[in-house]
């Protein structure tokens, strides 16, 4: 599956030829198709050297990661698998989930691949997601989740909400909670995800680079990221006790 995955990466960045495939029955009549851009030569060139840093980080960052995820946790599932969102337009995004299986996925779309300037950004993106699912941040956010509607729906039906202001409040509680500690998770994320860049032989503190680039979050209450310069600074702290 991974060896699929990284080929129909390096064909979509490369430009190839597009392949269609149909699902559903044959159309009765023939459809005209109207043929695809060429892109220009550097453009061509700049997309297979984006293709061609991704399978390099995948196959050296992978391995790491899962390596690291068995040596910290106990029965977590770390088999990665790492897959492409080829949607266009979608504005530069990755993230970690889990398939109905257990599963945990690191998913990165062409915007990013692309927007990334050397394989040590791509190492330190991929660390860091892969960190997500060791650390279990994923549960501890479903949890505070949790915590948080109980909390903000029993105190809304304690003060005579009606049904709706109930809803309301546990909509708003499960919020608040996802948010509470979701700075926490990301310098912590930076961390580990500093390690296993490292581990897979990368330049973690050249890579938190990226961070340089990306509007700064600033230290807004219940934001979701901390600022740019604290995540650089962890990653700096990390690095230079390796």
């Amino acid at each position: 599956m991974r060896a699929f995955l990284l080929m129909a990466v390096a064909a979509v960045l490369a430009a190839c030829e597009p392949v269609v495939v149909t699902t559903g029955p044959a159309p009765q009549r023939p459809t005209q198709v109207a043929a695809p851009a060429v892109p220009s030569p550097q453009v061509r060139s700049q997309a297979q050297q984006a293709a061609r840093g991704f399978v390099e980080v995948v196959e050296r960052v992978e391995p790491i990661a899962e390596r690291e995820c068995r040596a910290r946790t106990r029965g977590m599932n770390c088999d990665f698998l790492i897959v492409v969102d080829d949607r266009p337009g979608q504005p530069p995004n990755a993230f970690q989930t889990v398939d109905r299986s257990g599963r945990p996925i690191l998913a990165f779309n062409l915007a990013l691949i692309a927007t990334v300037r050397n394989t040590d950004e791509m190492a330190f993106v991929m660390g860091h997601e892969a960190a997500h699912h060791i650390l279990s941040h994923l549960d501890r956010q479903r949890q505070n989740a949790t915590v948080g509607a109980v909390i903000f729906s029993g105190i809304a039906a304690m003060t005579g909400a009606d049904a709706q202001g109930v809803r309301s409040a546990e909509d708003l509680g499960a919020a608040v909670g996802a948010r509470t500690y979701s700075k926490d998770f990301e310098i912590e994320a930076d961390e580990l995800g500093t390690v296993i860049a490292h581990r897979a032989g990368f330049d973690p503190v050249r890579g938190a680079a990226f961070f340089t680039r990306l509007p700064d979050p600033g230290n807004r209450f219940l934001g979701s990221h901390p600022p740019n310069a604290a995540r650089i600074e962890a990653v700096r702290r990390v690095a230079s006790k390796l």
